[in-house]
């Protein structure tokens, strides 16, 4: 169960990130739109489930109500789509995940806002070494298809990560890092990648 003040949030903040979730997909928020997002789309119902988690598992009112279905429709989702991201992650605005399946995000991992996560994916923890720990990401980082981002990494602002890479280091802003091990071959970031960043919370 959910719980404490660093995982509260007001209904107005919660409102605000499923609606940009919805808008980095759609580039708009209309509530017919919506319904039928969560109902048929192929990944934004585990986003919204889980944002809806987080949520309801934090408020009194509904932890004993809403909180338990949230969180058996989250638990299906989980093995129905093949993605694994605890409700208490710490993620910003705009999250966009492009494929389903083989995701795997530790509790610990902090995400920043409009990043998009690609299939097989995983954002894990390092036990030992210099990098022992759980990696962060900054805004506006794409993620590609296989990629593993492990231990204590910090991936800066704008950066695009290639697909099936490596990644135990430190990224700067704006880079694109590939390779296994990756290594950062130019400064073009994650320009053309990264889509619908402008939601300003208004819905019409």
């Amino acid at each position: 169960m959910l719980g404490g003040k660093e995982l509260r949030m007001k209904y107005s903040e919660y409102k605000y990130l499923i609606c940009s979730d919805l808008y980095r997909i759609t580039g708009q928020i209309r509530f017919p739109l919506f319904l039928r997002y969560v109902l048929f789309h192929d990944t934004y119902p585990y986003v919204f489930w889980m944002r809806t988690c987080r949520y309801t598992g934090a408020v009194p009112l509904l932890r004993y109500t809403v909180y338990p279905i949230a969180k058996l429709v989250l638990y299906h989702l989980r093995f129905k789509l093949g993605i694994r991201i605890q409700p208490e992650t710490s993620i910003g605005s705009g999250l966009n995940i492009g494929h389903f399946g083989g995701i795997n995000v530790h509790a610990r991992c902090v995400i920043g806002r409009n990043c998009d996560i690609s299939q097989q994916v995983t954002l894990g923890q390092a036990n030992r070494g210099k990098n022992k720990g759980y990696p962060t990401l900054g805004d506006n980082v794409y993620v590609g298809p296989g990629a593993r981002i492990i231990g204590s990494v910090r991936i800066g602002n704008n950066v695009a990560v290639g697909a099936n890479c490596v990644v135990t280091k430190d990224v700067p802003d704006n880079s694109v890092v590939v390779g296994i091990p990756g290594h950062v071959i130019s400064q073009k970031g994650s320009a053309g990648y990264i889509k619908r960043t402008d939601y300003d919370g208004k819905i019409g």
